[in-house]
């Protein structure tokens, strides 16, 4: 109980400045709650054998969906990104979308869009508490955590007056990384296999430089479904 008690004031502590950035009332809106409601509810009921994994995130992870849907039917893989999310949304949103799927694990991939200010101003601290906070919720419900570097971008086209993107990434990657390794969660590099010499996505990888193509999608399966298959027994 009082493990439960903490993960829940934790969640409101970290979600507070985006909470305090909006009128309550559009609180269900930002999140997009509704977005994979009618989806969820037609997911059949997980077996005791069964080793469904939900891959939380932003339009990264939605595109992945979009441009190769058979990774996810093929491996009982669920997607649940949502474009232009932050990791505050993803907060909000992480017991319907991943918790009440009751899967063996989630994935979860953050960041790119605190980076880019979509909900306010980028606080690393805030942005790595919000995904503690996932990790912490569902290592509570008995799933399987698998956390990711967030994606080269040596910049963001809808922030350019962002110029440090990189170094952001790297310096929230690093924390990201050493989190996992503490509580023995699962952890991906997806930066280290994908970065060219800006540290961004090479024009092979991406056509804009912040979201994968179809090769760029290619590595990252590799290395995710080598972390799951560890991490899932």
């Amino acid at each position: 109980m009082k493990k439960l008690i903490l993960i829940v004031c934790g969640t409101v502590l970290f979600s507070f400045p985006f909470i305090s950035s909006v009128k309550s009332q559009d609180l269900y809106e930002k999140a997009n709650i509704r977005k994979y409601e009618k989806a969820n509810q037609e997911l059949p009921a997980t077996t005791k054998k069964e080793k469904r994994v939900v891959f939380m995130g932003n339009s990264i992870t939605e595109g992945w969906v979009g441009t190769h849907p058979e990774f996810f039917t093929e491996n009982n893989y669920i997607g649940r990104g949502i474009s232009g999310q932050t990791s505050p949304q993803m907060l909000m949103r992480f017991y319907g979308d991943v918790v009440a799927l009751k899967p063996k694990a989630v994935v979860i991939n953050a960041g790119t869009n605190d980076v880019a200010e979509n909900t306010g101003a980028y606080h690393p601290e805030f942005t790595l508490n919000n995904i503690k906070a996932m990790a912490s919720i569902a290592e509570a419900n008995g799933i399987k955590v698998i956390l990711t570097s967030v994606l080269p971008a040596s910049q963001i086209k809808w922030r350019l007056d962002i110029k440090d993107a990189p170094q952001k990434i790297i310096a929230l990657n690093k924390e990201i990384e050493a989190y996992a390794k503490a509580n023995k969660y699962g952890y991906v590099d997806y930066f280290s296999a994908m970065k060219d010499e800006k540290n961004g996505l090479p024009e092979k990888l991406s056509k804009d430089g912040v979201h994968p193509n179809g090769e760029g999608y290619k590595i990252m399966e590799k290395l995710v479904k080598e972390e799951i298959k560890k991490i899932v027994k």
